[in-house]
């Protein structure tokens, strides 16, 4: 009989011990991160053969009591190690585990290396080799306060690696922990399985060997027991004869019931790879789909299970589109799969929030170093025949209707990007952008007095109403929370993706980045004044402060400016500003750049210019300004400095978005300059509902031309 141990992931002890109960081990003992267990030669090797939940299987040698690094030593080489493996057999050592003698793991592995050696070569044997990488025969010590554990390793790799997966390609989950997974799911075994964010296909494969009775280590080629010299080779044989006819008896008598999609092809061909190499590629049905697009395979019966391990990220907020994921899932799941079972594995449990479904049972485990849950759910039939309500069903309706208006107007005008929401009802308090064919939602933050709770529904079902009437793929969409804007918070940043896509706005081109900043680098409630700047700069020399990405700089040029020049403090914006630029062929020293605090730059310069634009920050105290800045307060300093660059006959376009601000015209008439505003001019169709999003004057000289 034969003292064994088996490790496996933290949370997944008890499944093993039932595991390996049903597999015929006795005197079955859980400790933290295994299992202890004993049995004899052919137990041995069925756990090895047949565990699917177990990492390794090792086999204990001795213990020994380390209080310095000489006692490590001679209780390594206390054992008879002629006796385990032979001189001709490479091996190598895991050491794991410190204290206050052993300090370092690579210390620690390399005095019961000397200790193995040594204990050959004083029997006048031949020295063992040590081979790293492929050893025939691995030796783990575990050292735990002042007790070191030896004992040899009867699987060599990891028994999650069951030779049939691509070991380049990224897989989230091991084999085991997928095979515990499926476990604990609920569900049964000739039951319809789908995984419609199934990677690689791991869950669907593990559940297909389960199904078919193959055992998981049937497919493995290199084995911890080949340099063991009691290694009984009979009784292997038997084991693994017996696993082969089982797993030709299970495939021939199984039905073809399980199903899985991913919106990424090169995964899915991966998975039809690994389903291949696993032999049961004619029983899993793959497809390249988005979850959005997601239905019942079985409409019409019978219930089955819907399981999967979908993504996650570390912050909502820097991974929107998961949330989007979430929420549509949730959707489809109770419109499509009523009757079934549903289980997912994750490492965020307020992601699973969004499917705004109650679980009926929770495990716990870890995936590497991450806390993970699986929950359960049962999906209740619709025997009515009724279809499910929409959720956010005014504000679906009401995207529905702007669409009907806007899609058609924005055609016709040439543009990509405007705005398809715009808070037009107070319960879903969002702004919905559409750049091309992506989707950005603005969160404006709900006041204190709202529940969180209830606002992060209300937005889980905004995103899946959104989804829905748009028919959009989930990654295609874009969320943000954000305060009403102030001072320059156009320039916080938010991520580090620096994914940047092409829009055409009228005849430009110009770059918009969707997720780094707060904003996008695109206002779109200035469309119409940067046409009219284009219509305006003929022949003229343009200067564009408080410039952001330039975009007013390239319309004007495009319009036949005879220069632009271009200004704002961020280096980041001025580079963007001259991608812009550059996309619209407008390069050279007619086109200057220049990086400066703008309030500064107008009062030292000494140039003159024909057309200003001027769209300055409602209020800012940057500490890349000299000084505070308030537009209500310092509009009328903006204009003496703006008179002093402004060509007789030249116009300044002046904007701000300052809510109720009032223009000082007594104080602009003792500059000598006369106001025209323009701001209703300046609204398109997309912002009609808030005329307030800006405010716009043409400025001249009172009475010249």
């Amino acid at each position: 009989m034969n003292s064994l141990f088996a490790s496996t992931a933290r949370g997944l002890e008890e499944l093993l011990k039932t595991e390996l109960e049903n597999l015929g081990a006795t005197q079955c003992q859980v400790v933290q991160g295994g299992v202890h267990f004993e049995g004899d030669a052919h137990l041995l090797y069925q756990s090895l053969m047949w565990s699917r939940l177990a990492s390794r299987i090792l086999l204990p040698l001795s213990e020994c009591n380390v209080y310095s690094d000489l006692d490590l030593y001679l209780g390594v080489q206390a054992i008879n190690w002629p006796e385990i493996f032979g001189p001709d057999a490479t091996f190598a050592v895991h050491f794991s585990g410190l204290n206050d003698t052993i300090r370092n793991s690579q210390y620690g592995a390399m005095k019961v290396k000397d200790a193995i050696v040594d204990a050959f070569t004083r029997k006048n044997l031949p020295r063992p080799n040590v081979d790293r990488e492929l050893p025939d025969l691995r030796i783990n010590v575990w050292l735990n306060k002042d007790v070191a554990s030896i004992a040899i390793d009867l699987s060599g790799e990891g028994l999650h690696q069951r030779g049939y997966r691509d070991r380049t390609g990224q897989a989230p989950i091991k084999e085991n922990l997928a095979a515990a997974i499926v476990m604990r799911s609920g569900w049964q075994p000739g039951t319809p399985l789908l995984d419609p964010m199934c990677g690689s296909g791991t869950l669907l494969i593990e559940a297909a060997m389960i199904a078919t009775d193959r055992a998981p280590g049937l497919h493995r080629t290199r084995w911890g027991f080949n340099g063991w010299a009691q290694h009984d080779e009979s009784v292997w044989k038997s084991v693994k004869t017996e696993a082969q006819l089982r797993a030709r008896r299970g495939l021939s008598e199984y039905p073809s019931r399980f199903y899985g999609s991913d919106n990424d092809a090169r995964v899915i061909e991966r998975a039809r790879t690994n389903a291949r190499r696993a032999g049961l590629d004619e029983l899993i049905t793959f497809a390249n789909s988005d979850v959005a697009s997601l239905r019942n395979p079985l409409p019409e019966g019978p219930h089955g299970t819907v399981i999967s391990n979908p993504p996650y990220g570390e912050r909502l907020e820097s991974e929107p589109a998961l949330i989007a994921l979430h929420s549509i899932l949730g959707r489809i799941m109770k419109s499509q799969f009523g009757g079934w079972n549903l289980s997912l594995f994750s490492a965020s449990p307020e992601l699973l929030s969004c499917l705004q479904l109650r679980a009926d049972r929770q495990f716990k485990a870890k995936n590497g170093p991450l806390d993970c849950v699986q929950k359960n759910y049962h999906l209740v039939e619709n025997t009515s025949g009724a279809q499910p309500a929409q959720l956010a069903e005014d504000y679906a309706n009401r995207l529905r209707k702007n669409i009907k208006k806007l899609d058609k107007w924005a055609r016709q005008e040439g543009i990509e990007c405007y705005r398809l929401y715009d808070a037009d009802l107070p319960e879903y308090n969002v702004a919905v952008d559409r750049y091309a064919d992506w989707v950005v939602i603005q969160e404006y933050a709900p006041p204190k007095t709202v529940d969180p709770a209830k606002a992060r529904q209300r937005l889980f079902d905004i995103i899946a109403a959104t989804l829905s009437v748009l028919n959009l793929p989930t990654n295609k969409l874009v969320l943000k929370t954000r305060e009403r804007q102030k001072g320059s918070s156009q320039y916080q940043k938010m991520g580090e993706k620096g994914e940047f896509m092409e829009v055409r706005e009228y005849n430009a081109r110009l770059w918009v980045n969707l997720t780094d900043y707060l904003d996008t680098g695109l206002f779109l409630d200035h469309r119409i004044a940067r046409r009219m700047l284009g219509q305006m700069s003929k022949g003229k020399d343009f200067l564009n402060l408080f410039s952001y990405t330039g975009s007013a700089s390239v319309h004007a040029g495009l319009g036949g400016a005879n220069s632009t020049t271009t200004v704002d403090m961020s280096r980041t914006y001025l580079e963007w500003a001259e991608r812009n630029l550059r996309l619209n062929g407008l390069s050279g020293r007619a086109h200057r750049l220049i990086h400066a605090d703008c309030l500064t730059w107008l009062r030292e310069s000494t140039e003159q210019f024909d057309l200003i634009f001027i769209d300055p920050p409602t209020f800012s105290n940057s500490k890349r300004m000299e000084e505070s800045f308030d537009v209500q307060r310092d509009h009328l300093a903006l204009m003496t400095d703006l008179k002093r660059l402004l060509k007789r006959g030249g116009t300044i376009m002046f904007s701000n978005n300052k809510r109720g601000f009032k223009l000082d015209h007594d104080g602009m008439a003792a500059l000598g300059l006369q106001a025209q505003e323009i701001t209703q001019k300046t609204l398109s169709p997309d912002f009609a509902r808030n005329r307030q999003i800006h405010n716009c004057w043409l400025v001249t000289h009172a009475g010249k031309e």
